[in-house]
């Protein structure tokens, strides 16, 4: 029998909140919340979405589009989803302040190290510094982009922003340059209040899209967009696409670009975002030029990977061709004294 002096034992204390999302900074992120992992309405748009069309060739879609509708199918146990955000503008122009048709316009999240294994590895370290300080196991999954989650709207739901009309979650503190993350797990962690939409009636994103992608607020035809196009295809890009991409060689910013909410976005000193040499206010020509070798190793350890050497070259001719369009509307020949045709000889040669 225990004495009356003896005092009792106290429960263990169980993993918070605050906890993680203090360890999260500590990471690196300059952003966390959580979300209930619950049945949340946007996650049925995914469905209607792909039925539509909008998602092209991208196949492995609609095979994760049942996972996809809610991470319970994922992790059956679910009680929240944990989402960080990371900034990743770096201090370089937009390509909407460059007026060089020449010059190749590449989105800026690829300008570094490949986002998947920078923000996963941080997000492996989050998720084991977890296990540890909890005093109960618990289930969970991590992903950065590669698995069956809509991440968008877990972050609106965890407080790291809404769904912009651009289809991007924008921050109303740092703008929508962000990396998304998740983890999955079965903690009954205090959750945070949801994101306001922000965007009120501002349709910037809409009218500035090269390709008319947006076809409404929050929904993109991903076969008209410039980054599915550049990206995502395979295969010769349709002859009535190629003119919309005008020097756009991987992804495009442009629906960002104009966002007012990043008119002013600070920018990451983390070195794995700052632009690397091969990319860094290339032209097309340099870009041609290159050899498959010199362009293996640019790509390595690169989100642009995805794309290939092939996929990349293939992106660059178009754009080539396209900045010879838009030099004949305005001169008969080039800088340099070469006619554009000659120019494009050149870089094929």
């Amino acid at each position: 029998m225990v004495g009356p002096d003896r005092a009792e034992q106290a429960p263990p204390l169980r993993l918070s909140a605050a906890e993680i999302k203090s360890q999260a900074r500590e990471l690196g992120f300059d952003l966390c919340g959580v979300a209930p992992a619950a049945d949340h309405p946007e996650l049925g748009f995914l469905r209607e979405w792909l039925d539509r069309g909008y998602g092209a060739t991208m196949t492995y879609l609609h095979r994760s589009a049942r996972r996809r509708a809610d991470v319970r199918h994922v992790v059956p146990s679910a009680q929240t989803v944990i989402v960080t955000g990371t900034l990743y503008n770096t201090n370089r122009p937009y390509s909407t302040e460059c007026a060089d048709p020449g010059r190749a316009q590449i989105a800026r999240y690829a300008w570094g190290d490949d986002y998947h294994d920078v923000i996963g590895a941080r997000t492996e370290s989050l998720l084991a510094w977890m296990r540890e300080r909890s005093p109960t196991p618990f289930e969970a999954r991590a992903y950065v982009d590669t698995g069956p989650v809509q991440e968008r709207v877990y972050a609106q739901y965890a407080g790291i922003g809404w769904i912009g009309k651009n289809t991007c979650v924008i921050n109303p503190e740092i703008g929508s340059w962000i990396f998304l993350a998740a983890i999955i797990c079965s903690l009954p962690l205090e959750v945070d209040a949801p994101s306001l939409d922000q965007c009120g009636s501002c349709t910037l994103c809409i009218e500035a899209c090269p390709t008319q992608a947006i076809v409404s607020p929050g929904v993109l035809d991903s076969t008209r967009c410039i980054s599915y196009l550049t990206i995502e295809r395979r295969g010769e890009i349709p002859e009535a696409s190629r003119s919309g991409l005008g020097s756009h060689v991987y992804g495009c910013d442009v629906c960002q670009e104009v966002c007012p909410w990043n008119a002013s976005a600070p920018r990451s000193a983390d070195p794995a975002w700052q632009p690397r040499p091969a990319w860094d206010g290339v032209d097309l020509l340099t870009l041609a030029r290159r050899t498959d070798d010199e362009l293996t190793a640019a790509l390595l350890g690169s989100a642009m990977t995805r794309a290939k050497v092939q996929g990349l070259r293939r992106n660059v001719s178009v754009a080539l061709e396209n900045a010879a369009v838009e030099r004949h509307a305005t001169s008969e020949s080039g800088a340099d004294g070469n006619t554009p045709d000659q120019d494009i000889a050149d870089a094929r040669s």
